[in-house]
């Protein structure tokens, strides 16, 4: 090559490299493409890390959405009163919500339960179901007209009031000649599914 070639090509890199310089990039002669100086580079990670979180494709979890169960059959079977015959008198009781009554419930949609009664203390009757319900036992003070499961297998009637541990089964509503129709001595109970 001639000498005097030569250095008009060196000008030509020399010049070309002095115009990538005054840019404010440096030239990367591998690639042929301009490389970013770390401070560039520091600035654009910033703005796409900024940019993705913003983004409207993130995905973002929502809580789930709960259903509630349109179950018709089971509200028709759900009972919420019972009546209770002593002698002439009937009086109708709200029932609580557990594992108790729903088993009491039970045995009466087979026909109605006869229970002899026994006073006891001057405030209550008590009489035995001669099977066990489940239990659900809270320590409890009672009042006239509550209904109560007591040991599992004996259902409690209030005239009077008593604490003790009990699982509630229901109230009567009306409580006019309540006391009266249960007396002083032992009594028959029919209970029975509300008409």
């Amino acid at each position: 090559m001639k000498p005097k070639y030569v250095q008009m090509v060196s000008g030509f890199i020399v010049l070309a490299m002095l115009l990538a310089g005054c840019s404010g990039g440096q030239y990367d002669s591998g690639s042929g493409q301009q490389a970013l100086s770390d401070s560039e580079a520091g600035q654009l990670d910033d703005e796409e890390s900024s940019d993705s979180s913003d983004s409207p494709n993130t995905q973002q979890t929502e809580p789930p959405v709960s259903q509630t169960d349109d179950d018709s059959d089971s509200e028709e079977n759900t009972v919420e009163k019972i009546t209770l015959q002593i002698g002439e008198s009937s009086f109708t009781a709200a029932l609580e919500s557990n594992d108790a009554v729903d088993t009491f419930v039970d045995m009466l949609r087979e026909g109605p339960v006869v229970i002899q009664m026994s006073d006891y203390s001057g405030f209550e009757k008590v009489g035995s179901l001669r099977i066990n319900l489940p239990t659900s036992n809270s320590q409890t003070t009672t009042s006239a007209g509550d209904i109560v499961l007591y040991n599992g297998n004996q259902i409690v009637i209030f005239y009077g009031s008593n604490t003790w541990s009990y699982t509630r089964l229901g109230k009567i509503d009306d409580l006019s000649g309540w006391e009266d129709a249960l007396g002083s001595g032992d009594v028959t109970i029919t209970f029975s599914l509300e008409d």
